[in-house]
């Protein structure tokens, strides 16, 4: 583990924050989404912190010879609908330690309505969700903290949104908070 931190703080000058929670099982989203890097920057965080985790990703990017790849980084290949909710439920359920790492936006490109399938899954596992974030602007990543009460959609996503008010991507004019239900609310 220490040569995960070394690798992040010494040599690439990243501040690591927040403190990870005492939890065994969680679903942790990652945002802003705007980069590949995300995900380097965020493989090196969760292997330092030592949590046992499997990343979601496109279903598209398994296929020969990347599948290899993948795999071999700890992603599982993401389709849509309740079965795959169901899914991850199942992997929730058969192990006593996993911690399910994805991006609220589905995409590096700029979206207003971020995808709800983290809460669903959280939902269902009757897990908490965990707020990770990479800050490019301030060379931060780390945790800005957890949802355990999990009931109301909106609340949520409106806790959420708040995390990411300040929280600078890599490519920001690709990154937008979850504007969508903001809107609609106000229209309730």
């Amino acid at each position: 583990m220490i040569c995960y931190k070394y690798i992040l703080t010494k040599v690439l000058g990243w501040k690591i924050k927040g403190d990870f929670p005492n939890l065994n099982k969680s679903v942790i989203i990652f945002a802003p989404h705007t980069s590949y890097w995300d995900a380097f920057f965020g493989k090196l965080y969760l292997k330092n912190i030592g949590v046992k985790h499997k990343f979601l990703s496109k279903k598209e990017l398994f296929i020969f010879p990347f599948h290899l790849l993948m795999y071999a980084y700890g992603s599982i290949p993401v389709s849509s609908g309740r079965n795959f909710i169901l899914q991850i439920s199942e992997i929730f359920n058969s192990n006593k330690e996993i911690h399910i790492v994805l991006s609220p936006e589905g995409t590096r490109r700029k979206v207003n309505k971020w995808k709800k399938g983290f809460y669903y899954m959280a939902e269902a596992a009757h897990v908490p969700i965990v707020v990770g974030y990479i800050d490019y602007k301030k060379k931060e990543i780390g945790i800005k903290g957890v949802i355990q009460e999990t009931e109301n959609i909106k609340s949520v996503m409106r806790e959420i949104n708040g995390y990411y008010q300040n929280v600078g991507a890599k490519h920001p004019e690709r990154f937008s908070l979850n504007i969508a239900d903001k809107i609609n609310h106000k229209s309730d």
